[in-house]
């Protein structure tokens, strides 16, 4: 049932409540039966076995776990002596787990997170007395009593208030309070932010008072329902783990059909089962990039702690490489657009022209904004010697401007003392103060220009007309506009009610004002476009409000539509999903209303990222691909939910975050095309050296040396490598587009046959042909020429996969990270073949100097060839 519309007495009667008396004890503990506790469910977490477990599913994982434990038993039945291979495989697969686990458990923080926002205890009236009781045992039918600085503990409709206001950002995102009345008529199909006669769980009093009866508790009330969305909100998987995950299953595949292949040539041929399951376990390490995962982890870690000294910290690892692929920027308005500061723009004062807030102020105008900050209760504060100013919005926003323009309110309070005040009442929507003058008294009224009781006719219908023209042309600037007039006295009147003093006073201004966009907002809105993202606002503001805004900021441009949440829930989801390209402005919307409108843009193919601050945001930035949450002014759900964290608030943090994205992924990119071409080539060199009857270029050993040391160790500082100058005058890549693509394959193709070339040139010389008469060509001598070659030469490549351009250009030395590692992984692979003790562990045997020369000689290739590839690719450009 609908408790907003319906009327208070058959509510009450409903519960079997009374407003004087409340529940009896009996009725109480049936409606504890009937509706439980005042609190919310909460989600089961995740077990850490049960993480370890998803991450042993991965099939790269399954595979190296197959290749330990073939090792292991080879191990035991040939050299019970030597399990150094199956002690490095199972490493590699405890530090690729270890590394991928992290404490994720966004649902249960965030639920915890909106327990803790529910309010500790509360005032009821129960059995005819006045009691204070825990709020998770409050139930529908309590008679609710709140005051102000109370946090709501439950929905409740208002029986009675006085000048009531509530402050319900939690919920709508929007930070000025709202007046509530008991009387007000309310649409069913009204957004939270419109619904007057009703306050909601989470909520806080600001003003006044009141009496409320309890209609929701627990996972019915509106937070409930956010919670419930929590719930039911589950995160997909970001686009870098769907491209990784495709690929792990590519490598897969193919490691399982050349494994199969291997296997069946090798036995074929003569060999033991042993030797030829062996031969297949090598090719199966031969194919796992195994320190993919870790460099990749690293990369993402790398763009963490970058993104930190921009202002954003990284919840959820992925999320740095998912933000780079954005393609959509749904941000809320209120301060992440905008200042969240409300501040004048325009002062009329009668008889003059309206003029901007700005210009210079004649005397009319500055009398206008003295009589304003006369009659508001602002105050200015001195915090450790900074002026702070402290209250209503509205009143604040009046007296910044009074200091502004050289008008102190200290000095204007001294000048004109306060002797009366009828404070502000949300059915008067008028606020009246009296001060003493030199020759007498002045009654001072601000408010609502429709509810200034200024009597026109003493001046002309005229200018009454023209009086509600520059009202309306501040309205529809979506300025909110306060007007102000006065009453003069000779004597204090006896008579100092609202009937007395605010009738037929003499109007003398009016001011509008807004919550201004952020200046780097525009520009960042600018970026972001240069880059192919299309940036939307979603807020729970009214829809002209939001549409000016947007319109400043560059939102909201020709053709666009702005959509209100009444509008949105008559579309179906399907309407929705067709047409959410036409949309720039989503104003007073709902949280269910925002997770549609995330999954809509999802549906499109878009990449999401989402900001917001209040609770009514929670469930749509755990719905987005990446859920930005504000650090100043967010709430702890509004963070627990979402994967990035804003320590300013700015709009433009997030386009430099993608831009970091960005970076992380090209690197991620390079780091694919840097050891699959090693890893490529190992497969290929296995397969073409055993069908040619050569026997096996190298060992399982072997391999996971040049996996690990040769091509791990340099991968390492790819993470570090800085973005390419033109990064964001590219378009988001595509949700669905392949690691591969732009030319990966190809880049792959071209370095993996130069690698299998090469070693094979090298093995065949070792093996068969005698080069120099003090080392004679041998098995071994092949091997470790194979060894040699390919080691090498992959750390090479490192250089080439580094950056599109000549590396001539580009130089060796600028990633100096990057150039150290290498040459420690060249002299890694060197040592290993030259100090006896490790090159026994690696079945290496010593060369002549003909064989290292060559073995040289063969590694540089790789630079060569990718040289020119390069050069070949930079002059099709051109033509085309």
């Amino acid at each position: 049932m609908d408790f907003r519309t319906k009327k208070i007495d058959s509510i009450i009667d409903q519960f079997n409540s009374d407003t004087e008396k409340g529940l009896s004890s009996q009725v109480v503990d049936q409606q504890k039966q009937q509706f439980g506790l005042n609190q919310f469910d909460e989600e089961e977490s995740v077990s850490l076995f049960s993480k370890v477990l998803d991450q042993l599913k991965d099939v790269t994982v399954i595979i190296l776990i197959l290749a330990g434990i073939i090792s292991t038993y080879i191990a035991i039945t040939e050299h019970p002596d030597d399990f150094s291979e199956p002690i490095v495989i199972f490493a590699i697969v405890i530090i690729n787990v270890v590394l991928a686990i992290r404490q994720e458990g966004k649902a249960e923080k965030a639920l915890a997170s909106l327990q803790s926002l529910s309010a500790p205890q509360a005032r009821v009236i129960r059995n005819g007395q006045e009691d204070v009781i825990d709020a998770v045992d409050l139930v529908p039918g309590d008679v609710l009593l709140l005051e102000a600085g109370d946090q709501i503990p439950a929905d409740a409709r208002i029986i009675s208030s006085r000048d009531l206001q509530v402050e319900e950002s939690a919920l709508t995102g929007e930070s000025l309070p709202v007046d509530k009345d008991e009387y007000a008529e309310i649409e069913a199909d009204s957004p939270v932010g419109d619904v007057f006669n009703t306050v909601f769980s989470g909520t806080l009093v600001t003003n006044g008072r009141a009496k409320t009866v309890v209609v929701t508790t627990g996972m019915d009330t509106e937070m409930g329902a956010v919670a419930s969305l929590l719930n039911r909100t589950q995160p997909g998987k970001t686009p870098l783990q769907k491209r990784m995950d495709n690929l792990g299953k590519q490598v897969s595949v193919l490691a399982l059909i050349a494994g199969v292949i291997i296997f069946t040539l090798s036995f074929l041929q003569g060999e033991a089962f042993i030797i030829s399951l062996m031969t297949a376990v090598s090719l199966a390490v031969a194919a796992v990039p195994e320190t993919l995962p870790v460099i990749v982890t690293i990369s993402l870690a790398f763009g963490v702690q970058n993104m930190v000294k921009r202002n954003a910290i990284i919840r959820t690892i992925p999320s740095v490489e998912t933000l780079g692929s954005a393609s959509v920027i749904a941000s809320d308005k209120t301060g992440t657009l905008t200042q969240n500061k409300m501040t004048i723009q325009k002062l009329w004062a009668f008889p003059h022209k309206p003029i901007d807030a700005k210009s210079e102020f004649g005397d009319d105008e500055k009398w206008v904004l003295r009589m304003m900050s006369l009659a508001s209760n602002a105050t200015i504060e001195d915090r450790d010697g900074e002026e702070v100013i402290t209250g209503d919005p509205t009143e604040t926003a009046i007296i910044r401007l009074l200091q502004e323009k050289g008008l102190p309110k200290k000095e204007l309070d001294k000048t004109y003392p306060r002797v009366h005040e009828i404070p502000f009442d949300s059915s008067r929507k008028l606020m009246t103060t009296v001060h003493k003058l030199d020759e007498g008294y002045i009654s001072i009224t601000k408010g609502a220009f429709d509810r200034l009781p200024v009597e026109f006719s003493t001046i002309t219908d005229e200018v009454g007309q023209k009086a509600r023209a520059i009202h309306d042309s501040f309205a529809n600037d979506a300025l909110r506009v306060i007007a102000v007039g006065y009453k003069k006295y000779a004597t204090l009147p006896e008579d100092l009610s609202a009937e007395e003093l605010e009738n037929g006073i003499t109007f003398s201004g009016i001011v509008g004002m807004i919550d201004p966009p952020r200046e780097e907002s525009i520009q960042a809105v600018k970026e972001a476009k240069t880059a192919g993202i299309k940036t939307v606002m979603i807020t729970g503001d009214h829809a002209a409000t939001a549409s000016a805004i947007a319109r400043q900021i560059g939102i909201l441009e020709d053709g666009d539509k702005t959509i209100t949440g009444t509008e949105l829930s008559k579309l179906s989801d399907e309407e929705l999903k067709t047409n959410i390209r036409d949309y720039s402005v989503y104003a007073r919307v709902s949280p269910e209303d925002k997770i549609r409108i995330v999954e809509a843009w999802q549906s499109q193919g878009a990449v999401v990222a989402m900001t917001g601050d209040g609770v009514n945001d929670a469930p749509a930035l755990k719905a987005a691909d990446v859920g930005t949450a504000m650090g100043i002014t967010g709430t702890e759900v509004a963070k627990s939910a979402a994967d990035m964290i804003l320590t300013d608030d700015k709009f433009d943090t997030i386009v430099h975050a993608v831009e970091e994205g960005r970076r992380v992924y090209e690197n991620i990119k390079k780091t694919v095309y840097f050891l699959l071409s090693c890893n490529i080539s190992e497969i290929l060199i296995m397969l073409i050296a055993v069908i040619m009857g050569w026997g096996l270029p190298v060992i399982a050993i072997q391999l996971l040396f040049v996996n690990v040391v040769a091509d791990g160790i340099p991968g390492f500082a790819l993470s570090r490598e800085k973005s390419d100058p033109t990064i964001m005058s590219n378009p988001p890549t595509a949700k669905g587009e392949s690691i591969f693509a732009k030319g990966g394959y190809r880049n792959i193709a071209v370095a993996a046959l130069t690698f299998t070339i090469t070693t094979l040139i090298g093995f065949y010389i070792g093996s068969f042909i005698d080069v120099d008469s003090t080392i004679m060509a041998s098995h071994d001598v092949g091997q470790t020429m194979a060894f040699l070659i390919l080691g090498w030469s992959s750390v090479l490549h490192i250089f080439n996969a580094r950056t599109k351009e000549s590396i001539f250009k580009a130089g060796i030395t600028t990633n100096k990270s990057l150039f150290w590692l290498a040459m420690l992984s060249l002299a890694l692979i060197t040592l290993v073949a030259t100090i006896p003790f490790l090159a026994n562990i690696f079945n290496l045997v010593a060369l002549s100097v003909t064989h290292w020369i060559i073995a040289v000689a063969l590694a540089i290739a790789i630079l060569l060839v990718v040289e020119i590839q390069k050069l070949i690719m930079r002059k099709m450009n051109k033509l085309f």
